[in-house]
């Protein structure tokens, strides 16, 4: 039940990041966003490390996971962030959406979770819900879906890994890593890239850094209650939290075809909180 709540709650926050950087992709390079989101969150995190986890703190002792999910989640923001400045964020959004079935393929293996019929269900259900929000049919793989797509499976990995290290190392200390990771590597393309913000653009910035502190944190934590397959198709919750963003800040009405989607994830996403809830199967 913690699990799904705090899964919930992050898959509201983190998808405002997105639609911040589609925004700013206009006028800023992508790289310089990326740059900006993990320079923020870093900064973010330092005064919170020493001011509430200086006594406790304790340097991780999987360092290299801790790296591999660092670049696994910068490459997750590439590809990502490249793709919402090519195409509309829903049809990006469940193009990566592909993660909760590489996650549910995977964890099996890497994590020995035990996948039942039903938890496959409702991931396929929920990934057929997404589809719908695009449109039933054909789906063209112009650059930026194939964009989308490498970042949900990179995504799903990133999430195998989060769930690995969330038994063992200290949420914050994750966040800190990965933000250090991010800002050392990209920070080589910046001199190349470098557009000048206006204050707004400087404020905007600082706020995808702050969303995704928020966001990520609340995600390491549901990590911490419940099994990385178990959570896999309530990540399906993010199209709706991304749809109600692209119309509050874009404009973007959803059609019948996009109502129809929405209802069936969060059906999908309603049995799994059942199951959790009522039946207490774990």
């Amino acid at each position: 039940m913690r699990a799904i709540i705090l899964n919930l709650i992050a898959h509201t926050v983190i998808p405002l990041n997105y639609a911040i950087a589609k925004y700013l992709s206009a006028e800023i390079p992508i790289f310089q966003i990326i740059w900006a989101r993990h320079c923020f969150t870093v900064l973010l995190i330092l005064p919170v490390l020493f001011f509430f986890f200086k006594k406790n703190f304790v340097w991780t002792e999987k360092p290299k996971l801790q790296l591999i999910r660092g670049l696994l989640l910068l490459g997750t923001n590439i590809c990502f962030y490249y793709a919402i400045s090519h195409i509309s964020l829903s049809k990006a959004l469940t193009l990566s959406f592909v993660s909760p079935l590489v996650v549910i393929i995977f964890s099996s293996i890497f994590l020995s979770e035990k996948i039942g019929i039903k938890r496959w269900s409702a991931v396929i259900i929920g990934f057929t819900g997404a589809i719908i929000v695009i449109r039933p049919g054909y789906i063209p793989l112009d650059i930026g879906s194939l964009a989308a797509l490498s970042a949900g499976t990179m995504y799903a990995f990133y999430s195998i890994i989060t769930r690995k290290l969330s038994v063992s190392d200290n949420s914050m200390l994750t966040l800190l890593i990965t933000g250090l990771i991010g800002t050392f590597a990209v920070s080589f393309t910046i001199p190349f890239v470098w557009v000048a913000p206006t204050l707004a653009q400087w404020l905007l910035l600082s706020l995808i850094g702050v969303v995704t502190l928020v966001g990520h944190f609340l995600l390491i934590l549901s990590f911490k209650y419940a099994e990385a397959s178990k959570l896999a198709p309530i990540s399906y919750f993010e199209v709706v939290t991304n749809t109600i963003y692209g119309y509050l800040l874009f404009n973007h009405f959803p059609d019948s075809w996009t109502i129809i989607g929405l209802l069936i994830i969060i059906s999908s996403g309603l049995f799994v909180f059942y199951r959790e809830r009522v039946l207490g199967i774990k």
